[in-house]
């Protein structure tokens, strides 16, 4: 089966999770996860809580400490008084982003005001995208400040409920950027975390900024090489990486976004470097990964990108067979369902 065709499949609306498991009665750390083995497509059906049954001793576990912005304000816009919605895409520095203006006609050196002490100005616009480049008028710890007051989370289309900006971070993330949140990590609890410290498995951690994949309409499709998000991989993570991997562990990267981050950081003779910059990393089921050797997910929708991503790690047929088994099984999608363990 081609890669292409495992985006093809039906997933009931049922089955897209609307609400956090904390909400649903069930503790993060116990949501359902499906085992995958990558050779032979075989699964096995556990809570996440029993992770640690299929990790080893010498194993790295690399999680995405970026933190989840509130994205979502409101702003004035100076030229008419228009109310208008902004969503922050992606931060560019300590006082510039690219943002979605949801109104037409925005140009630039407008101006628009989203509190009495915070502005901010259009100084760029992008041919055939829908983000606008602004310059706040604040800048750094001041401007998150400001940020974390007025916002509101990016929500899908599924969710009906404003959920609060708690809901949509993992325990461990420290450092603020993501505008969606890097949700594979969103099932760990501190008390899981110690539970496979204490086993010997590893932790290290980097960043991936998420970008805005969400744009509220149909006509601006990204594909996955127009997006492009920043990510710093330390040199200390490197060095665990190179530990586990010469003791004979493995290497498991907790979401697509830590995959994306390790692969770009791979010199051209396959040494992971520590550096930070920007990546558009497309991964797919010809794409020889060379750092990561398994992968902990949530469940992708139909069409999403993500799935060619998955495919590098699973034959195409073999990962169609285990989302449909899914599916019947009643697994849950999205940042609040369940997990996909990949080994």
């Amino acid at each position: 089966m081609e890669a292409r065709h495992l985006h093809q499949f039906h997933l009931p609306d049922a089955l897209n999770a609307t609400t956090p498991p904390e909400r649903r009665g069930v503790r993060r750390d116990h949501v359902q996860m499906m085992v995958l083995d990558r050779a032979t497509g075989q699964t096995q059906h556990e809570t996440f809580f029993q992770l640690d049954r299929f990790l080893k001793p010498g194993d790295l576990l690399i999680l995405n400490a970026s933190r989840t912005v509130p994205a979502v304000l409101k702003a004035t816009r100076l030229a008419g008084a228009e109310h208008v919605e902004v969503r922050l895409a992606h931060r560019l520095d300590e006082s510039v982003w690219q943002a979605l203006v949801v109104a037409q006609g925005v140009c630039i050196g407008e101006r628009l005001r989203f509190s009495p002490t915070l502005e901010a100005e259009v100084v760029a616009q992008q041919t055939g995208r829908p983000f606008v480049t602004l310059q706040f008028s604040r800048e750094g710890a001041a401007l998150y400040d400001e940020i974390y007051q007025l916002g509101e989370p990016v929500r899908y289309e599924y969710i009906h409920t404003d959920w609060g900006l708690d809901y949509y971070q993992t325990v461990y993330a420290s450092v603020p950027g993501s505008v969606e949140m890097p949700s594979a990590g969103r099932a760990f609890s501190w008390e899981l975390l110690f539970k496979l410290q204490r086993k010997g498995v590893r932790l290290a951690y980097m960043q991936l900024h998420t970008g805005l994949s969400y744009l509220l309409d149909d006509r601006w499709h990204q594909d996955p090489r127009e997006n492009i998000e920043q990510y710093m991989i330390p040199q200390e993570t490197v060095e665990a990486v190179e530990q586990c991997k010469a003791a004979g562990g493995r290497v498991i990267a907790v979401g697509t976004t830590v995959v994306r981050s390790l692969e770009t950081a791979v010199d051209t003779d396959g040494i992971l470097r520590a550096q930070s910059g920007w990546t558009n990393l497309y991964i797919h089921d010809r794409y020889p990964l060379r750092v990561v050797d398994g992968l902990i997910t949530g469940f992708h929708e139909p069409e999403a990108s993500h799935l060619d991503l998955l495919s590098a790690f699973v034959k195409p047929e073999l990962l169609y067979a285990a989302y449909q088994e899914a599916i019947d099984r009643q697994y849950l999608w999205h940042e609040f369902g369940d997990m996909n363990l990949i080994l």
